[in-house]
């Protein structure tokens, strides 16, 4: 079925199913799909009408997430295999559910070569391997080999010397020929390269590959990768011939009609997005597909995709900045001055931390695009080498977007090269020399460009910035600007009418495997906005009990304890240290993941452990909570309505049905405890919504099976958006609309609720008749302070 021109108003092809709501369920080892099949009867009570699975295919040994693709033609034995995806779909059907699978088209795993077919037969053959175009390899760089960088610094002999000796290797002699021996890593020997009693270093010099130091992955790799991790290989999905090898397992599932949606991994890896979806539009028969695209704020989704939209990220940031008081911008702008030292000004931190980016871990991207600039432009003096490098690395770091997709998005690369020739007018002729260059969407340069510039954006701000920045960190996440403090509801609701509108089935989320902290986390941190100056003392009483060499940090630290502090938990201390090592590793100013600070890792763990150890710091975040747990609960029953109920098809991470105070991966993967939850659900025994940090959390579990029960049950109650107008003294605590029968009631700001003295004279303008609530079962008040008397949420139908 051709796609061409298909608008993405059409959503999936006709006849095609659309889920009204989706359950996300990380597929393991531990939860493979025969125990998510027994698990499929408690989603489908909860009011879930669709499950979605994390990738299924074959991933490296041991892999807990699957995003390390090793084989495209089987799902993976630990997972279930191909009798696990049967149960589950046919206990779906049985139940009236549908099955939505995350793919990952963009790259491979290659950590262990010998699991991924495609790569080894690749590093055994070289350019004539059946298998080398599935892979972005720049032959003519690497001297016609590929460079493997996996050797470490005390095992080559003269580092200095190209082409090395390497220690610790050795020629091994197996049932399916020779292979090479690098510790534990086995590598091929190609046919007739080997005799035995050849010297392993020089058996390893007639290869199609070489083995590297792991440092020359930044300048001199010679593959593309998924951003900047070695060990996933990019393939090249934009060969029909690769795509169609790549997705043989996926067309038999909706050959044999096992799956009904897809979710599509880091499209803006790929070549050529657009053409990429049309071709699994036909693959698939024009089933419903979501991408994974992160858009900045006031960027739109191509409309020419075909797809019904994003995974939700960028409604993830109105909701959390709908309820985040904007009276704690400048107070918490102060703070973060006071202890950086000095005003923090956003978008220079991530322009600094994304060239740092293209110079560093990234360069060989840099690099490639030059060299491909270079066969196109002829050599002058403003066209060196390191001049196209130099400006290449700017234009990526003055990128104001993920990318471009030309000749779409031609004026982000516009605003990339104004922004260059500010930051150096000193290239102002290089740039003169690469903007047609560039511009032009059928270079081999300009593509790949577009390729890069998503890369440099989420290693320099999601992977670093972010740890970077503590002003208010619940704005911190991933498909946000943390520079945008907060948002007003009148412009909330104008883009939700946008995005009833235009992207009605797109996907709804409030935390993914890629959050870096959970919902209930953010909820908590987003109510220090209106505390703000009890946080600075209760920071500054912190800071003099446990001083660190970064207050700033110190803040960012501070923030996830007491977002995450739960004392009944036996794994905190030890999640809380697991969070504090990526988090200042990923921030990269005073300690990295290659070069570790033993001595400032030592002062920011032993903060940690000072929070359970020490009296006074564990009596300062006791003294602090009740500040913050209220409200955050508030917060975190707004936010879980206000997902489920809005425009689009609201996702519900595993777990999050109860209060989810995960951290960022691999904290957010934990296994969940599905028979509690299940057994809460039966009883039905709702607590109301109190202030304790040991609250079971039964107030949001009722919240959100009212809320998808509804939506699944009664759809045509959600086919429309209008704001629902408030009048009265606290008219600006409530967030409420009309989804065209449904109306969703939300508080927001508790503790300028309270200091009000509640909800006083404050009603709702509810269309005629008589209302309930389903959440409460009961009749439902226009006044404020009856409808919301228990829980701070409602969600209303009309009784006749």
């Amino acid at each position: 079925m051709s796609t061409e021109g298909r608008h993405r108003d059409a959503g999936p092809a006709d006849g095609q199913r659309v889920p009204v709501s989706t359950y996300r369920l990380q597929i393991s080892e531990d939860l493979d799909l025969f125990e998510a099949t027994r698990r499929l009867g408690y989603l489908r009570d909860l009011g879930v009408d669709w499950v979605y699975l994390s990738p299924l295919l074959a991933a490296e040994p041991g892999s807990t997430h699957g995003y390390d693709v090793v084989a495209h033609d089987h799902i993976d034995p630990s997972r279930g295999g191909e009798a696990g995806l049967a149960a589950l779909s046919a206990e779906a059907r049985r139940l009236g559910m549908g099955v939505l699978v995350d793919i990952v088209p963009n790259h491979v795993g290659v950590a262990t070569p010998s699991e991924d077919a495609w790569w080894w037969d690749v590093l055994k053959h070289g350019r004539e391997s059946e298998h080398a175009s599935a892979f972005d390899i720049e032959w003519a760089a690497g001297d016609g080999r590929i460079r493997v960088p996996v050797i470490g610094d005390d095992d080559l002999e003269d580092p200095a010397a190209e082409g090395g000796r390497i220690r610790n290797l050795r020629v091994v002699d197996t049932p399916d020929g020779a292979e090479l021996l690098y510790h534990d890593n086995h590598y091929p020997v190609a046919p007739g390269t080997w005799t035995e009693g050849d010297d392993a270093n020089d058996v390893h010099a007639r290869q199609a590959y070489e083995l590297v130091h792991w440092q020359m992955a930044d300048e001199n790799l010679n593959y593309r990768r998924f951003f900047a991790i070695n060990t996933l290989a990019a393939v090249r999905v934009e060969d029909p011939e690769v795509f169609a090898e790549s997705h043989k397992e996926i067309r038999r599932w909706f050959e044999e009609g096992l799956v009904d949606g897809l979710r599509v991994d880091h499209p803006d890896g790929l070549r050529d997005p657009k053409r990429y979806l049309d071709d699994l539009a036909e693959l698939t028969g024009g089933a419903y597909v979501l991408v994974e695209k992160i858009l900045e704020p006031g960027e739109e989704l191509p409309e020419t995709w075909a797809t019904a939209g994003t995974t939700g990220y960028d409604v993830l940031a109105h909701i959390d900045r709908v309820l985040t008081d904007p009276a704690g911008q400048e107070p918490l702008d102060d703070l973060e001055a006071r202890l950086r030292g000095g005003r923090v000004d956003w978008h220079r931190m991530i322009h600094g931390t994304k060239r740092e980016v293209a110079d560093g871990i990234l360069n060989s991207e840099v690099r490639r695009i030059t060299r491909e600039v270079r066969r196109i432009v002829p050599a002058g003096p403003d066209a060196t080498t390191e001049r196209v490098v130099d400006a290449i690395a700017e234009l990526l770091a003055c990128f104001p977007v993920y990318r471009s997709y030309l000749p779409e998005g031609r004026e982000h690369l516009d605003q990339a090269f104004a922004a260059a020739r500010e930051e150096r007018p000193d290239l102002a002729a290089t740039f003169d020399v690469l903007l047609p260059v560039l511009g032009d969407p059928w270079t081999p340069p300009a593509r790949r460009f577009q390729q890069t510039s998503g890369m440099v954006m989420a290693k320099g701000v999601e992977d670093c910035a972010f740890y970077r920045y503590s002003r208010l960190t619940s704005l911190n996440e991933v498909g946000g600007d943390p520079s945008v403090f907060s948002l007003d509801p009148a412009t909330f609701h104008e883009h939700m009418t946008v995005r009833q509108g235009r992207w009605p089935h797109a996907m709804t989320t409030l935390s993914t495997h890629d959050t870096k902290r959970g919902e209930d986390v953010r909820a908590r941190i987003t109510a220090l906005a209106e505390v703000p100056g009890a946080w600075e003392q209760t920071l500054d009483r912190l800071l003099g009990l446990v001083p660190l060499p970064d207050p700033g940090f110190a803040s960012l630290l501070w923030q996830a304890v007491v977002g995450a502090w739960l004392p009944s938990d036996p794994d905190l201390r030890d999640r809380l240290h697991g969070y504090a090592e990526k988090a200042m590793r990923e921030a990269g100013d005073r300690t990295t993941w290659t070069d570790p600070d033993a001595a400032y890792e030592a002062a920011v763990h032993a903060a940690v452990d000072a929070a359970f150890d020490d009296e006074e710091v564990r009596a300062t975040i006791e003294a602090f909570l009740p500040r913050v747990v209220g409200p955050g609960w508030v917060n975190a029953l707004s936010a879980k309505l206000l997902s489920i109920t809005l425009p689009g098809v609201p996702d519900v991470y595993q777990g999050s049905e109860l209060w989810e105070q995960s951290l960022v991966d691999p904290d957010n993967r934990r296994p969940v405890d599905f028979d509690a939850r299940r057994t809460m659900l039966e009883m039905a025994e709702w607590s109301p919504l109190g202030e304790a940090l040991d609250d079971p959390g039964s107030a949001k579990l009722r919240v959100a099976h009212a809320a998808l029960t509804l939506r699944r049950d009664r759809p045509e109650l959600f086919g429309s958006y209008a704001a629902v107008p408030a009048t009265g003294s606290a008219a600006d605590h409530v967030l409420a609309y009309d989804r065209g029968g449904a109306i969703a009631v939300v508080t927001r700001l508790p503790v300028g609720l309270a200091s009000r003295g509640g909800w006083g004279d404050t009603t709702l303008d509810l269309p005629p008749g008589r209302w309930r609530d389903v959440v409460t079962d009961r009749p439902a008040s226009p006044r404020l302070a009856e409808l919301l008397d228990g829980y701070p949420v409602a969600l209303l139908v009309q009784e006749d």
